[in-house]
């Protein structure tokens, strides 16, 4: 399987996670080297009634620091793509149903992983944005 075929495959997981009420949270972790972006964690917001995500920067570069920023939720494979491999090697999707784990070797061979779940919960603000 190509990256570009493991990718989308990856983000439709995330995409039918969120429209089916199950996602809790996405994570890019793992890094290559020291660089000063450590993680980013995506989460959903409610803005002006619309579905939209937040885009966690955690940075230490001397003191820790996030970054912050509200994308809409199309945007949310284009926003997180080049960040795949430079510098993060690992992203975690978290539902109610099941990790999936997306792992980029050292070759930059993407692969999915699927494990039981680690949240008992989706994120609220999705549950209640579905209900509203």
């Amino acid at each position: 399987m190509t990256n570009e075929i493991t990718y989308s495959s990856f983000f439709k997981k995330v995409k039918d996670s969120i429209a089916e009420g199950t996602f809790a949270k996405l994570t890019l972790a793992k890094t290559i080297g020291k660089p000063e972006l450590q993680n980013i964690y995506i989460k959903l917001i409610v803005e002006e009634n619309t579905l939209k995500f937040i885009l966690t920067k955690k940075i230490y570069d001397g003191e820790k620091k996030e970054i912050t920023s509200v994308h809409d939720l199309e945007n949310l494979e284009s926003e997180v793509t080049p960040y795949l491999t430079n510098p993060f090697l690992t992203a975690l999707l978290f539902t109610i149903e099941e990790d999936v784990t997306m792992k980029i070797n050292k070759k930059k061979v993407a692969s999915i992983i699927e494990q039981p779940p680690t949240f008992k919960n989706a994120d609220p603000i999705l549950i209640e944005y579905l209900n509203a």
